[in-house]
């Protein structure tokens, strides 16, 4: 082979390779445009996360809105819109979703399906823009209880909503409280509740439209993206256990089954379903951010107390009294103030009280009932043998058979009896004397010669 022909191949090979080179580098590029206009694209399109307010609204709600407004805002997105459809539920809950939604940095709408009463007159005043269904409506807050100061409170709260939206705030303060009239709209000693016409010709709210899509198109956002994040698993549990009919029942359950088990020795089935009901009644807070670890430990402790004293010690004492302590400190810490506390447990209370008064008239006779109380007679002529009167030992003087801490043993004239002190430790061998008699033991105490109305030998 000629020198002349490899370096032609050497050359026609090098033009080969600058020619794939420079075919890659054209291939990039063109990738990499089309990556930038993606993004500008996707950059360029609305983003849109829908929140849902239905049914009871309760803590749980509020801690489903608290992650999808964050996340909203994290990705930066343009605009919430909030769908309600609710007769209203806690204000506490609804004043927290409140803050939420004003706290969004960007836009939010509220579209009313169905119903926004009570609490939900509030969430929905909360956002910037309103719209409504022809069917719907809106307003009927009407605090529980009925009282000047919940109602002085409440109504402040929707007129400071509506004046930061731009709405007439008596109309918001009339949603409220009864004693606001408003000419052509409300008469005194009703509350307002407006209907989607009344609302747009009072200029309350803005459209009035048949579907999401319209109200979206309607404020600019038609061709946004729209992310709904569902509720997870979590959340739906928290908000059924977190709901005020489902806390209190479970608050009774729990408080019937340590009543039941107070009343039984050992431990058993009511003991086991009043903890398990109390456990659901903290998993639900614990989950929403109302209840902590901490109150959690303290109901733990309460309960291992209670197992000691039903286990280990007998009788009823102070581990147990230290025990029940404990679980209703932890309950009410559990709720977000001490007026909601109180009116929950002492319903609960007053609902275990009636329900074991019913359960003893009605099934006091019967063989599952009777296990927790005792109704055996014990009568002489079944051979039973009453505990002896020892009213005639008062003043007797005698000596501690065992250390006395403060029960033990004496021997008084030759007879061995059981005795306590008032409280005194004494040794064995210690001369005693009989102060008083409490059932069938002796109440003594240290011999003393000086003693009044002593028996001396």
């Amino acid at each position: 082979m000629s020198p002349g022909y490899v370096g032609c191949a050497k050359h026609r090979r090098t033009k080969g390779l600058l020619l794939i080179l420079l075919f890659i580098i054209i291939g990039l590029h063109v990738a990499s445009v089309a990556s930038v206009n993606a993004q500008d694209e996707l950059l360029s399109q609305p983003v849109v996360y829908v929140v849902n307010i239905e049914g009871t609204i309760e803590p749980g709600l509020a801690s489903y809105v608290k992650r999808v407004v964050s996340e909203a805002e994290n990705v930066q997105a343009d605009a919430i819109l909030i769908e309600v459809n609710t007769f209203g539920g806690r204000v506490d809950a609804a004043t927290e979703i409140r803050d939420y939604i004003i706290g969004f940095p960007g836009q939010s709408i509220a579209y009313v399906k169905g119903r926004a009463w009570s609490a939900g007159a509030l969430i929905t005043l909360a956002t910037e823009k309103i719209a409504m269904s022809r069917t719907a409506s809106i307003g009927a807050a009407e605090t529980i209880p009925k009282e000047e100061k919940q109602i002085s409170a409440l109504r402040g709260e929707f007129e400071a909503t509506a004046e930061n939206r731009g709405r007439d705030a008596r109309i918001a303060a009339a949603m409220v409280d009864a004693d606001i009239s408003i000419e052509g709209v409300v008469d005194a000693g009703k509350l307002l509740t407006l209907t989607a016409q009344k609302g747009k010709e009072l200029g309350f709210i803005d459209l009035i439209a048949a579907s999401r899509g319209e109200v979206l198109a309607e404020f600019g956002l038609g061709e946004a993206e729209i992310v709904e994040p569902a509720q997870n698993w979590a959340e739906k549990l928290a908000r059924f256990l977190t709901d005020p009919t489902v806390s209190s029942l479970l608050l009774t359950l729990g408080f019937l089954g340590l009543l039941f088990e107070v009343m039984t020795p050992g431990w058993g089935v009511p003991g086991t379903v009043g903890i398990l009901a109390l456990f659901l009644f903290f998993g639900g807070r614990l989950v929403i951010g109302l209840a902590g670890w901490g109150i959690i430990g303290l109901f733990m402790l309460g309960f291992v107390l209670l197992l000691i004293e039903v286990f280990l010690i007998p009788g009823f004492g102070i581990t147990g009294i230290g025990g029940i302590i404990s679980i209703f400190a932890s309950l009410v810490l559990s709720f977000r103030n001490i007026r909601e506390a109180s009116f929950a447990i002492s319903f609960a209370m007053v609902a275990s009280f009636l329900v074991v008064v019913v359960m003893a008239k009605r099934f006091g006779k019967s063989m599952a009932f009777g296990r927790l109380v005792l109704k055996t007679a014990e009568h002489t002529h079944d051979g039973y043998v009453a505990t002896p009167i020892r009213q005639d030992y008062v003043g007797k003087i005698g000596y501690t058979l065992t250390f006395m801490r403060p029960s033990g043993t004496v021997l008084i004239e030759n007879e061995r009896i059981d005795a306590i002190t008032e409280g005194d430790f004494l040794r064995e061998g210690c001369k005693v004397e009989v102060i008083k008699v409490e059932g069938p033991s002796l109440v003594v105490r240290a011999y003393k010669p000086s003693s009044e109305g002593g028996n001396y030998e």
